[in-house]
């Protein structure tokens, strides 16, 4: 089995954490060291990071980091979507989709790969992005969690809102979905348990 690491390191665009390192001396009649402390500001648009439904306030749904069960985002079977169209500008359709597919999902999780092996932060933000038909497609198949290297276009038509008003919760800024074969992997997306409907999270796939 193989497990490839999807993800992104903790950056994001113009935006870096402040980082502060604190030493604290520790000791006692039998040791003594010294532990490190981090103080971390940060967005939570940092690196890979999951949005739950509640991501907007129109479609808050309850759920949130600390609320949600770790184990239905463990090992879930996700098909991957496999697409090269960094250098093409504009939307990607349902017919674009289900032609690179092969056909509708019937995964809980979909994956996204619409940039080949082209990094998220080497295109202009938004000039690739799925179509409203395409979201439609998606809320179609039983998909609850989509992971992809596209969204939302410049023009802001809702793709977030329509996803998130069916219950999809997604994942943004992944790496190395190009690593992916194409088919069906087992997803693993691991996050703190904090009350926040957005957050960094670290996310795997085996197969």
């Amino acid at each position: 089995m193989s497990c490839v690491d999807l993800t992104a390191p903790f950056c994001a665009r113009n935006l870096d954490p402040v980082i502060e390192r604190r030493e604290v001396a520790l000791q006692s009649d039998k040791t003594r060291y010294t532990g490190v402390v981090y103080n971390v500001s940060t967005s939570t648009m940092m690196g890979s990071y999951i949005d739950f439904p509640g991501h907007i306030l129109e479609t808050d749904d309850g759920l949130n980091g600390a609320n949600a069960d770790l184990a239905d985002f463990t090992n879930i079977p996700a098909a991957v979507i496999h697409l090269d169209r960094a250098g093409q500008p504009g939307g990607v359709t349902a017919e674009d989709l289900e032609k690179a597919c092969g056909g509708v999902p019937d995964t809980p999780a979909v994956i996204i790969n619409a940039l080949g092996s082209t990094g998220t932060f080497e295109v202009s933000p938004r000039s690739v992005y799925l179509t409203l038909d395409a979201v439609e497609w998606l809320k179609k198949t039983p998909c609850r969690l989509l992971v992809s290297d596209i969204y939302e276009s410049t023009a802001l038509e809702g793709v977030f809102l329509k996803l998130f008003e069916h219950g999809i919760s997604t994942v943004c800024e992944p790496a190395n979905l190009h690593k992916l074969p194409s088919g069906v992997v087992k997803l693993n997306v691991l996050f703190s348990k904090i009350a926040i409907t957005q957050l960094p999270c670290a996310l795997t796939a085996e197969f």
